[in-house]
């Protein structure tokens, strides 16, 4: 069977052995549950009635201050119906029917420790009329987990993991978040509290649950939306809503494969998360497998979410292959053989990702012997003058963004019983990782047979990073 695998800017071509590979295509080999064909209509029903809050009307007059809160470009899409081109101007309107001065909506793109999207970035998410409307007047900004001048210090809730928060969102009278329910290895899904727990807070924040201690435990591999993860984002962005005196209201949509709208789902995050995760799991957690799978096959291009770099960046590579792990560790064996083609030739690309070339150097001394133990250096690097500024001024990621991503890609060598890359330009970033190399998949999948034998189990995985992914589970679950 011969089957194209993403490849740098194109595919690379494997021959496996027809009788024991399976392919798995999001919503092609499963479809997806059918796709809201009005999502115009189906977003206004949502915020006519929305779960445990009064409608935007109820909550807003004249003189009152309403920030609304919208993911990155990592998330969502720029599609003329994508949630946020939708949803947006509908509580615009809603806003300034209930007597909102136009002057006093702000829109702040919760980017996180991601780097900040450019104004080109954010008119192709928010569409023109929106961007035309706010963004000459500043009424549209990069949320920035560095300027202390708009943040605001909540301390520790009770699981004692430090709260801060963007101060225009703890000063508005409503915030309006709006979120993507989407299959995300961290967590189970993107949306809800995970949204605001990550997006518009500090590095310290999110140091409290992107950390080996939390991803490292039994509840975070396969996958699960009840792991310590999921229990922290929810118990932070709680903490925020205690602190403020007020609940966020959530605009959340659960998306397909192409981010097209299935449901949409409005009003306070805790009553919203039980019926947006349970039509989620109607496409994400596909029962499919008939048996487990030896050896987990795919590519990654040199672009995809995080950015251009991200399929040759030898620490992202390795957190994309945790992360393929994660979301389908119930159909994979005890310890599956990886084999995913890049041409990992070194682009780190420096200017997007501009900590992470110190941190892979960093990794190969002194003692590193596994990516956890530089953890410890992560309030240093974020003390860098020159990493911030290239965060706040420059479009560069955040630099403890790094350390969160050390702590998935250690996921891989602790269920794996190896890692090969197949068509690396300079092999040798790849091993310094600890995988191992080989210059096609057949060459691979025969050296993985000390492993798995001669006649494996093999998923393949052939729009593993150009689709959003599913969590596939056994057909008995």
């Amino acid at each position: 069977m011969k089957v194209q695998f993403e490849y740098g800017e194109g595919t690379m071509e494997a021959d496996l052995p027809d009788k024991n590979t399976r392919v798995f295509i999001p919503g092609e080999t499963v479809q997806d549950p059918p796709f809201l064909t009005d999502p115009v209509g189906a977003t206004k029903a949502a915020l006519q009635k929305p779960y445990g809050m009064p409608p935007i009307p109820d909550l807003v007059h004249r003189g009152s201050r309403v920030v609304i809160v919208f993911p990155d470009r990592v998330k969502g899409g720029s599609h003329p119906t994508s949630h946020r081109k939708v949803s947006i101007p509908l509580i615009i309107e809603e806003c300034l029917r209930a007597g909102v001065n136009k002057k006093d909506i702000l829109l702040i793109c919760s980017n996180g420790l991601h780097r900040k999207n450019t104004p080109e970035e954010i008119r192709a998410l928010l569409g023109d009329a929106v961007y035309k409307d706010f963004y000459p007047t500043h009424q549209i900004m990069n949320h920035d987990s560095e300027d202390w001048d708009n943040l605001v210090d909540l301390g520790n809730n009770e699981e004692g993991d430090r709260v801060i928060l963007n101060k225009a969102v703890y000063e508005a009278d409503l915030t309006i978040t709006i979120g993507h329910v989407l299959g995300n290895p961290y967590g189970g899904y993107s949306g809800g509290y995970k949204h605001v727990a990550t997006g518009i807070t500090h590095w310290k924040s999110i140091a409290s649950h992107h950390i080996p201690a939390v991803m490292h435990r039994d509840d975070f591999v396969p996958v699960s939306s009840q792991s310590l993860m999921r229990q922290k984002f929810d118990a932070i962005g709680m903490h925020m809503e205690e602190k403020m005196g007020r609940k966020f209201f959530m605009v959340d949509a659960v998306l397909d494969t192409h981010a097209r709208q299935i449901g949409v789902f409005a009003g306070y995050g805790k009553a919203i998360e039980e019926p947006s995760f349970q039509l989620a799991d109607l496409r994400t957690y596909v029962p499919w497998a008939e048996e487990k799978f030896d050896v987990m096959v795919f590519g990654m291009p040199q672009a995809f979410h995080y950015g251009n770099g991200m399929g040759t960046n030898p620490i992202l590579m390795l957190q994309a292959i945790s992360a393929q792990i994660i979301r389908h560790k119930r159909v994979l064996s005890e310890h599956p053989v990886v084999i995913c083609s890049s041409i990992c030739n070194g682009y780190f690309h420096d200017e997007e990702f501009p900590a992470y070339r110190e941190l892979y150097e960093l990794f190969q001394k002194d003692y590193h012997n596994i990516l956890p133990d530089c953890e410890k250096y992560g309030e240093y690097f974020c003390s860098k003058k020159e990493y911030i500024d290239k965060y706040r001024y420059n479009y560069g990621y955040h630099p403890y963004h790094g350390f969160s991503m050390i702590s998935c890609g250690h996921i891989a060598e602790m269920h794996a019983s190896a890692i090969y890359i197949v068509g690396a330009y300079e092999p040798g970033f790849a091993r310094a990782m600890g995988m191992k190399t080989r210059p096609t998949f057949e060459s691979a999948l025969k050296d993985a047979s000390k492993y798995v034998g001669s006649s494996p189990r093999i998923l393949a995985l052939p729009k593993a990073f150009k689709l959003a992914s599913v969590h596939l589970a056994m057909k008995n679950q």
